[in-house]
């Protein structure tokens, strides 16, 4: 296969953000540590896009979503060839049925 586009939407990248700032203000190494470590997970899936599991929800599957696990963060991705869509990255703690509402 080639190699893929990896794409972050704008929620991802405040979820992303988010994630900095939660960590930043106990840790601001471990932060910016942290968010370069989903950065190179992601970054995989444009060699592998199919590296991450179908969620178990219904109608995430329908929607063609694939979910990667880095530590206790999901990120929902969408492959579009030639583009790997990075939609939301979030704590695995989180509801998240509000993806298909």
């Amino acid at each position: 296969m080639t190699r893929l586009d990896i794409r972050y939407l704008s929620s991802a990248e405040k979820d992303l953000l988010g994630i900095y700032e939660y960590i930043r203000h106990d840790n601001p190494r471990a932060a910016g540590a942290f968010v370069g470590k989903i950065d190179r997970a992601v970054g995989r899936l444009a060699e592998h896009p199919f590296l991450g599991v179908v969620p178990k929800d219904e109608r995430l599957a329908e929607l063609g979503y694939r979910v990667l696990v880095v530590e206790k963060i999901l990120v929902f991705y969408v492959v579009k060839p030639p583009v790997v869509q990075i939609r939301r990255v979030l704590h695995g703690a989180r509801r998240f049925a509000f993806l298909v509402e």
